[in-house]
């Protein structure tokens, strides 16, 4: 994508983030897990916070003072008669010049059954004695109205988690899929342990070493010559052909899955030359397809380097 177009694409991404986003709907259907996924996007989340509160909320967070900071809340029924002001506290919202946008939750009855008979839970509503399908009727009577203002209603009834994410971050984020995901990709040495954080983990103990090489046995692969020897080689070339073409069908996946996190680990013997030099090339691999990494070498500092 060019520079132009990945302005554009933020500048979307900008304007379509509102100040606040409420979440509400019925209860068991995943307003939960559609807080984190907000509170994971940067939004400072709040959950169960009584309507009336919306406003000072806001405020108390400097959701209006310009510092770019955004809002998600959960509202539920379980406020009982303070829910009754949810209308209007949404209003005020937008009468302070504040841009709310809110997110409805639905599932089929069946689903919510289903789960709750799970979970072993009570629903949240049910009177003593009153049975789970007429605490569920009731509820989604008092939420008619709630549901029809909605901006955004999605119906959870067979979406997967990662799914639910995927929905939400492509409305509410100004960032790409890509760059929701933090990617850590670091270098070690299998003389100092095998890391156990890493979620892919490459062994380039195979490559050519420059450590039996005099005049590079105390640099490290941060440097220009020994960084030129690892890469320059054919069997690293061949090697990084196929590293990459792995890397364009997993990480893909990964991000479809709705993984906020990824570790990627690239082992040599020591931690200083092959993995060092290899790790710097897959960081700026990832970043020029637009992923958020963070790069470290793990063992560089154990390394008996030259210093200048």
């Amino acid at each position: 994508m060019s520079g132009d177009g990945q302005q554009m694409r933020a500048a979307e991404g900008a304007a379509r983030v509102p100040d606040v986003v409420v979440i509400t709907g019925m209860s068991g259907s995943g307003r939960t897990q559609a807080l984190h996924v907000f509170e994971d996007m940067g939004y400072f989340c709040i959950d169960n916070l009584p309507p009336r509160l919306l406003l000072q909320l806001a405020e108390l967070v400097g959701i209006n003072s310009g510092v770019g900071r955004h809002l998600a809340v959960t509202c539920d029924l379980r406020s009982q008669g303070l829910f009754d002001e949810f209308s209007d506290s949404v209003t005020q919202l937008r009468e302070h010049e504040l841009t709310v946008r809110v997110v409805f939750l639905d599932t089929s009855d069946e689903v919510l059954i289903r789960r709750y008979d799970e979970n072993r839970r009570r629903h949240p509503l049910a009177a003593p004695g009153e049975s789970l399908t007429s605490a569920i009727a009731r509820e989604r009577a008092q939420l008619s109205s709630v549901r029809d203002a909605a901006d955004l209603v999605i119906d959870t009834s067979r979406l997967r988690t990662s799914a639910l994410r995927r929905r939400l971050t492509r409305a509410f984020s100004e960032l790409t899929d890509q760059q929701l995901m933090e990617v850590s990709v670091f270098s070690f040495g299998f003389k100092h342990g095998m890391p156990v954080e890493a979620d892919l983990m490459i062994d380039v103990r195979f490559l050519p070493n420059p450590f039996y090489d005099p005049e590079m046995r105390a640099l490290t692969g941060n440097d220009r010559l020994v960084a030129d020897f690892v890469l320059g080689n054919p069997i690293t070339e061949q090697f990084l052909e196929a590293w990459y073409r792995l890397l364009d069908v997993t990480m893909p996946g990964y991000v479809a899955e709705g993984k906020t996190s990824l570790s990627i680990a690239v082992g040599c013997t020591g931690g200083q030359h092959r993995s060092v030099a290899i790790a710097n090339a897959t960081a700026a691999y990832l970043e020029k397809g637009g992923y958020h990494v963070c790069l470290s070498h793990r063992d560089l500092a154990l390394a008996n380097v030259r210093t200048s």
